[in-house]
């Protein structure tokens, strides 16, 4: 690396950023680690992050499909209410059309454990998965993802805030 130049990207300390609501819906981890899956559209996972933008903060919720690893549905807001997670998982069932039961895993944020997000998930035929609290690993993907992300992309230049909420 240093022959041509190169410098490898460090990441900043970890920050926990997870914050349980007032009255948590609880759900099994249907996961478990595992990680994988047979086929598409059987197993989902997700989770927001952050990026500074000139104006601000933009979160990012995104839904990855375990077989694959594809971003298959993802949203942008200046807030990170339950909203901003629905509208991820709005454009993975439009462009996926999964059948019911698709297990969607995430950790314990207030978004994914909020009565919204369970009553959204039952109306659309998603079976909620969660991880433990404060245990990165329990949603390894997309936490992965998300290092990928910011390493590659987010800390190597400004960007402007998002156009629409």
């Amino acid at each position: 690396m240093k022959t041509a130049g190169l410098q490898g990207r460090h990441p900043k300390p970890w920050k926990r950023t997870t914050i349980a609501g007032d009255a948590p819906v609880p759900a099994p981890d249907l996961i478990g680690r595992d990680f994988t899956a047979e086929a598409v559209n059987q197993r989902w996972c997700g989770d927001i992050t952050y990026v500074k933008t000139w104006n601000g903060w933009a979160y990012v919720a995104t839904v990855i499909d375990l077989h694959s690893r594809a971003v298959v549905g993802w949203a942008i807001a200046e807030h990170m209410r339950t909203e901003l997670v629905t509208a991820a998982l709005d454009m993975a069932l439009a462009h996926r059309n999964p059948p019911a039961g698709v297990i969607f895993h995430s950790d314990r944020g207030s978004q994914y454990t909020s009565t919204i997000f369970a009553e959204y998930c039952a109306k659309n035929g998603i079976r909620r998965s969660l991880g433990r609290t404060g245990i990165c690993f329990d949603n390894a993907v997309s936490e992965s993802f998300f290092a990928t992300y910011k390493k590659e992309l987010v800390h190597t230049q400004p960007w402007p805030p998002p156009s629409s909420t």
